[in-house]
């Protein structure tokens, strides 16, 4: 076995990990990636030497160790995704004249990580670090929109999880449901008034290597303002799948 193969291996590895609910046997490994057992022990033995893996023995199992951790904790500490989306964010503004965010989930809030915004550009409440509810957000619709639905449904069991605030917006699962799955099938979100009145705002998706959302793009433009949601929607969609891209994603 190569080096390179090796550590192409290694990853592919850490990232099944990853994906799993808690550790897995070194069988269920070489299964899932298609590997002979031998190769799948010699590499967890390599690993667990660097703190990558550690290794259960009463359970038989596998699952990731803390140098792993240490791993994520430097990319949240290098603010990757951000650094990665910020040109995104500015070209889309200039391009456009609108108001551009980036957005992830946070349980059923959207949380604003970036905002850019054109020069004489009207206030809005979505600030760095504002937490909105997801559901009448076109970046958080626009996430909710590609999680399974039993996800969906953990978030938003029942009429009491909806909040309101221009009198807009899904109210029950059952509509939110049909909202998702409209929006779902065109590829990007809209959001009317829904978060603050007079305002217009459009959003899609990046997504991670297991294809589903990690982030939402959005771009805000008063109502009054003579453009399309649908001219926005091109933008932002190519935008999304550029930041897919750099994030090492799936297209869904």
């Amino acid at each position: 076995m190569s080096i390179v193969p090796a550590a192409t291996r290694a990853l592919r590895l850490l990232r099944f990990l990853a994906t799993r609910s808690g550790p897995v046997s070194a069988a269920a490994i070489a299964a899932g990636l298609g590997i002979p057992r031998s190769s799948v022990y010699q590499l967890l033995e390599a690993m667990a030497e660097e703190g990558f893996v550690v290794h259960l023995p009463e359970e038989r199992r596998w699952g990731l160790g803390v140098a792993a951790f240490e791993i994520g904790s430097a990319y949240l500490r290098h603010d990757g995704m951000e650094r990665l989306a910020r040109p995104l964010l500015t070209r889309l503004t200039e391009a456009t004249g609108a108001t551009s965010h980036l957005g992830v989930l946070h349980g059923a809030d959207t949380l604003y990580l970036l905002k850019e915004q054109p020069p004489h550009a009207p206030p809005l409440i979505t600030g760095v670090g504002v937490r909105l509810p997801a559901h009448l957000t076109a970046s958080g619709r626009a996430m909710l929109a590609l999680l399974p639905r039993a996800q969906v449904r953990a978030l938003y069991p029942a009429q009491a999880a909806f909040t309101d605030r221009t009198g807009r917006g899904p109210a029950a699962p059952a509509e939110l449901r049909r909202v998702l799955a409209e929006e779902a099938r065109q590829g990007w979100s809209l959001e009317d008034g829904q978060v603050t009145e007079g305002f217009v705002s459009v959003a899609a998706a990046a997504l991670d290597h297991n294809g589903r959302p990690a982030a939402a793009i959005s771009l805000t433009v008063p109502r009054a303002r003579p453009v399309t949601p649908q001219a926005l929607a091109g933008r932002v969609r190519d935008a999304a799948a550029e930041l897919t891209r750099r994030l090492g994603g799936r297209p869904s």
